[in-house]
Order: C-alpha cells, then sequence, then structure tokens
C-alpha cells in the first residue's frame, strides 16, 4: 500500500465526511462539506501525480483510481438529491450517470479478468471535470445559503445553484456519451470476442 493508493482510497471515508457534514445541524456544517469535497477532488489529482513521478503505477491504481471516483461522486450526487440540493427532475439524470458508471466499471472488471487494464479516456476525463464543476457550485450555494446568510445576498446562492444544475445536466450528457463511446470501443472485451479473435 503505497501513497497514491492511500490517497485513491482516502475519497471514500471522505464521502461519508461530505455526506455527515450536510446532513449536520450546526452552522459552518455545509462549508465543511464544500472543503472535504475540494480536498477530496485534490486527491484524484494528486494520486496520479504521485503514482507517475515515483514509478508507482500499478493496474491496482488504474482500477481502483477509476472506482472510487465513481463512488465519490455518484454518492455525493445521490446524496445531494437525498437532502433536495439536487431537485426531484434530477432523479433520471442521475440514473443515467449511475447506468453509465455500473456498465463501466463491469465492463473494467470483465477486461480485469482477461488480464487487460482499460485505462481512463479523454472523454471520460471530460466528465469527470464537469460533475466535479457542478458538485463545487451546488456545494458552494448551500455553504453561502446556510452559513452565510446576513454575509452574502441569497440572489449569490441562488445563481450558484443554477450553475451547478446547468452543469449536472452538462456533466449527464457527457457521461451518456463517453460511456456509450467507451462501450463501443472495447465491445469485444465485454461480450468476450477478444479471447474468440485471439
Amino acid at each position: 500500500m503505497n501513497l497514491p493508493n492511500l490517497l485513491t482510497l482516502s475519497r471514500i471515508p471522505i464521502l461519508f465526511c461530505i455526506v455527515g457534514f450536510l446532513y449536520a445541524p450546526f452552522i459552518g456544517a455545509s462549508t465543511l462539506a464544500f472543503v472535504f469535497f475540494v480536498i477530496g477532488a485534490l486527491t484524484d489529482w494528486a494520486d496520479g501525480y504521485y503514482a507517475r513521478k515515483q514509478g508507482l503505477v500499478s493496474n491496482f491504481g488504474k482500477l481502483m483510481d477509476a472506482l472510487t471516483d465513481k463512488v465519490f461522486m455518484v454518492g455525493l450526487f445521490i446524496t445531494l438529491l437525498a437532502v433536495s440540493v439536487l431537485p426531484d427532475w434530477s432523479l433520471p439524470l442521475l440514473l443515467l450517470i449511475l447506468s453509465r458508471e455500473f456498465l463501466i466499471t463491469g465492463l473494467r472488471l470483465v477486461a480485469a479478468s482477461s488480464g487487460i487494464v482499460l485505462g481512463a479516456e479523454k472523454s471520460g476525463k471530460h466528465k469527470t471535470v464537469t460533475q466535479i464543476v457542478a458538485a463545487i457550485l451546488l456545494l458552494l450555494g448551500v455553504a453561502v445559503r446556510q452559513d452565510f446568510p446576513e454575509l452574502l445576498p441569497a440572489m449569490v446562492g441562488d445563481a450558484l445553484e443554477w450553475g451547478g444544475l446547468t452543469f449536472f445536466v452538462i456533466a449527464t450528457i457527457l457521461t451518456v456519451s463517453s460511456g456509450t463511446q467507451y462501450m463501443v470501443k472495447y465491445w469485444s472485451i465485454f461480450t468476450g470476442q477478444h479471447e474468440d479473435a485471439s
């Protein structure tokens, strides 16, 4: 267990901290949730950076990095829906994201069972960045409304929320699009046809 893998796996307990703070009743809890999300997002950059810098890139790291990313982001969006930060109409979009992530994770596991490790595609990185921006805006909107109501006008929180919802819709489109591209590219692995060809 090296530093990059510890950073990767740290996103799971960080997610639980975020969830706990979003449900916590005290002033400042929403701001702490936002701070912990930023820390979690930074670990996504840091694990890859240190793995490359220290020559510790591994198949385990690649697989777990992709898996914890999905758990971290989907878990957060589910929580935001549960606490009514995401509106009810976002549920079908969230289900699309969830379905895509399950399919791609299944594809990666099938590939791994054949000794093939599927890395992240550029389109997948784009959707991850968009999801992170959506989450940052939504969490910041909550923090502004709940923790700084006298310091900042309500319209700031509303603007952040609408910005977050806009990016969430864009993220859903990119998530489905990148997932479709991924499935088409590696369909032979999913169906086992690559084994027949070899």
